[in-house]
């Protein structure tokens, strides 16, 4: 049976068939991209990223959707969300110095980190970050020290795991009560840091913050979340309540995931029952970015083993998308010469590491014609993959190109062999 062509639902929104056939992308042709810039090569549609913007910002009033900072960070991405209003969740002092060096001011980045040092917490209070999430009773001790220093009171959020496990991967599931991150609920100690925050003179408690993991399809799972948060908050009778991030995104045609109207319903619906009459915020990361792009790779080698299976070696791999090293995380592929083609051919899509875990694609079905020097796109790799990349084999990371009305520009360039020795200093 033939594998039907790529859906387009897993594309970027722009995405439009040329007149030549080939596909396009924020009005620029793909294969004209690979050819120009090289692969592999990170192509983002800037529509579509402002469009999930304004959806979210619809969804949750302005003023209450944070961007995850983590799931895609570069200076041109982060004017892009400022631009569209939101705040920046920002998780150590590297993330903090590239926002600000976009000339985001300090005031729209909550700080984040579950083992802040006293340098990173000194750069945020000393910057005039917006809010803090505190996430240990050891950070109680370090902002108490910098108020001994004389810097400002922070206004902070206290973070607090809340007994919800989410239905995703163990390693991005966060708000179970074995977690890093946060203060057990279910154990007295969000109740403590809480008290103690309240009490002291070093930090201004503003509310609280919950996170229960990354990639969650289950609208419910933050229902009960926000039902959970809701009441432990209530008798406090503080402003505001971040309920996190983590809607998923679907990366292959057998997925689906709640849209962002939905997932907004399912949160505010539960505080507005439990009473929630404050602020209320998310922080939404890949559902604003991930499906805004699609890595695009060169075929080196096709090496067919009769009788076990047929691998295609690109030019990319683990080093600019480790998620399916990491999480067993499904992709698809296509040709951007024939994106309407069937891809009957089954093989695995695999990187150019050394490591037979490089794989991008475990099964991956292309047309029957694909051939060496074709472009491959891979869709939905927006979230997680320039932000996790790595220079593993010394291997240069790929350029990153802003695609919009026809007008293509590098953001983020490719690196270089002498990139690879800036730090190394003999």
């Amino acid at each position: 049976m033939l594998m039907a062509p790529i859906e387009f639902r897993l594309l970027p929104d722009t995405s439009t068939v040329g007149f030549d056939g080939s596909l396009f992308v924020g009005g620029c042709s793909l294969s004209e991209l690979a050819a120009r810039f090289g692969t592999p090569l990170f192509v983002y549609d800037v529509e579509h990223i402002r469009a999930r913007c304004r959806d979210a910002v619809a969804a949750f009033g302005v003023g209450r959707v944070i961007y995850a900072t983590k799931a895609f960070l570069c200076r041109a991405v982060a004017r892009l969300i400022h631009d569209e209003g939101l705040l920046f969740d920002v998780a150590s002092g590297g993330e903090l110095h590239v926002v600000l060096s976009a000339g985001v001011p300090a005031a729209s980045c909550i700080m984040h980190g579950n083992n802040k040092s006293i340098d990173e917490l000194r750069l945020a209070v000393t910057a005039g970050v917006r809010r803090i999430v505190v996430d240990s009773f050891d950070e109680l001790d370090r902002l108490d020290s910098l108020h001994d220093e004389g810097l400002a009171i922070p206004n902070v959020l206290v973070r607090v795991t809340p007994g919800v496990h989410a239905h995703t991967h163990t390693y991005i599931a966060t708000g179970q009560n074995d977690s890093k991150f946060g203060f057990n609920l279910a154990n007295g100690d969000a109740e403590r840091a809480a008290q103690r925050a309240q009490q002291s003179s070093s930090v201004n408690l503003v509310g609280f913050h919950c996170h229960i993991g990354s990639n969650v399809f289950v609208a419910d799972s933050f229902a009960k979340a926000a039902g959970v948060m809701a009441a432990f908050a209530a008798p406090f009778e503080l402003p505001e309540l971040v309920l996190g991030g983590g809607l998923g995104v679907a990366y292959v045609a057998t997925e689906s995931a709640p849209s962002t109207s939905d997932w907004a319903t399912a949160v505010l619906d539960a505080c507005r029952s439990a009473g929630v009459t404050g602020d209320v915020s998310v922080e939404p990361g890949r559902a604003l970015v991930a499906a805004a792009a699609v890595t695009l790779y060169t075929v080196g080698t096709i090496k067919r083993i009769p009788g076990v299976r047929t691998y295609i070696a690109v030019d990319g791999g683990m080093s600019d998308n480790p998620r399916p090293v990491l999480y067993g995380s499904g992709y698809e592929a296509m040709l951007p010469r024939s994106p309407l083609a069937e891809r009957p051919r089954r093989a695995r899509l695999v990187g150019k590491h050394c490591e037979s875990g490089d794989i991008l694609i475990l099964d991956a079905h292309v047309p029957g014609d694909i051939a060496v020097g074709d472009v491959v796109a891979v869709p939905v790799t927006g979230a997680y993959g320039h932000s996790m990349g790595s220079n593993y084999n010394k291997v240069p990371r790929p350029a990153i190109v802003f695609a919009d009305a026809g007008d293509a520009r590098i953001v983020v360039r490719r690196e270089t062999y002498d990139d690879l020795l800036v730090t190394d200093v003999g």
